[in-house]
């Protein structure tokens, strides 16, 4: 039954944080889409590492630095903010990851459209007997 309610709390946190930091008044958060893609609460529930993403950094890793310098800036409030909105018995220390992955896909999908293939190979994906349906 505790693994249901780490999975809950985990999603509650995660909620509560992408509505959380619009409110932070830092420039450095305030003024980028930062999107809290998860949260994984530590199983005594006194750690969580939050994974967030932001749009429009692509491939400028100072200003995800800048963002991150941010967001730690801002874990006390955001702390405290989360202990106002959920009630646990522990709220947990934050710490932010910034979470590639999202740019890892989208730069796999450029890949992948980029692909062009020759009239051979597609006859030879379609299976080659020529019959078109």
């Amino acid at each position: 039954m505790g693994k249901y309610r780490k999975d809950r709390v985990n999603d509650a946190v995660a909620q509560e944080l992408a509505v959380i930091i619009r409110d932070v008044k830092d420039p450095r958060v305030s003024q980028s889409l930062i999107t809290v893609t998860g949260a994984e609460v530590s199983p005594d529930f006194k750690y969580a590492k939050i994974f967030y993403s932001v749009l429009g950094t692509e491939g400028d890793p100072d200003a995800m630095k800048e963002i991150g310098k941010g967001l730690r800036s801002a874990a006390g409030f955001i702390r405290g903010q989360l202990a106002k909105r959920l009630n646990l018995r522990v709220t947990p220390e934050l710490s932010f990851v910034a979470d590639e992955s999202i740019m890892r896909g989208a730069s796999i999908a450029a890949m992948i459209n980029n692909l062009e293939f020759t009239e051979e190979e597609e006859e030879a994906q379609d299976g080659g007997n020529g019959d078109e349906r």
